[in-house]
C-alpha cells in the first residue's frame, strides 16, 4: 500500500514537472540574441519585438500550400535590419560593412548567412523579417516563437529559419 502511494505521488508530480515543461515560455523571455562584432549585443523576447516602432515593423501577404490548397496568410514581424541597427556594427575599419555577413541561426542548428550589404542596399533585403505572427495570432509551435522570412528570395525556403535563436554578425578578415 506503501509503495502504492509513493509511486502515484511521484507520478503526479512527473506529470506536473511535464505540464510545466511543455508550456510556453512567457512572451517577456528572452528568445532572440544578437551578438558578435556588434557594439551593443541584444537579448530580445517576443514582447520586445512586439514593441519596436512601427517604421521597423514589417508585415506582408504570402500565399503558401497547406493540406493540398492554396492558403493566404500574412507574416508580422520586425525588419532585421532595424535590428541590426540597434545592435550597430562594430566597426574597426570604415569600410568593414562591406565585408560583413549575417549568420541567422536557429535551435536545431541550422544556419543561413546573408550580407550586410544585401539587407542595407537591396529592396529584398529590406524585406528580410523576424516574424513574430501570422494572421493575428502567435506563430505555430511548428514554427517557434520566432522565425526568419526572406520574401524577396526567389526561393523562399532555403533561408526560412524556424525556431529563430541567435543572429551572429561576423566582420570576416584577412
Amino acid at each position: 500500500m506503501m509503495r502504492s502511494r509513493r509511486a502515484g505521488t511521484l507520478l503526479a508530480l512527473l506529470l506536473a514537472a511535464g505540464t510545466a515543461l511543455a508550456q510556453a515560455p512567457p512572451a517577456d523571455a528572452p528568445a532572440l540574441r544578437i551578438d558578435g562584432d556588434v557594439r551593443q549585443p541584444l537579448n530580445l523576447s517576443v514582447a520586445q519585438l512586439h514593441a519596436y516602432d512601427a517604421a521597423a515593423q514589417r508585415s506582408y501577404r504570402v500565399t503558401r500550400e497547406v493540406n493540398g490548397q492554396q492558403r493566404e496568410t500574412t507574416l508580422r514581424g520586425v525588419a532585421l535590419r532595424a535590428l541590426l541597427e540597434h545592435a550597430v556594427l562594430a566597426e574597426r575599419d570604415r569600410l568593414d560593412w562591406r565585408k560583413t555577413v549575417v549568420v541567422v541561426s536557429a535551435r536545431d542548428g541550422y544556419r543561413v548567412v546573408f550580407s550586410w550589404p544585401e539587407l542595407f542596399n537591396l529592396e529584398a533585403g529590406a524585406a528580410v523579417m523576424v516574424a513574430y505572427e501570422r494572421d493575428g495570432q502567435p506563430l505555430a509551435d511548428s514554427e517557434g516563437p520566432l522565425t526568419v522570412e526572406a520574401p524577396g528570395d526567389t526561393r523562399s525556403g532555403p533561408r526560412h529559419v524556424k525556431w529563430l535563436q541567435r543572429i551572429e554578425v561576423r566582420v570576416l578578415r584577412d
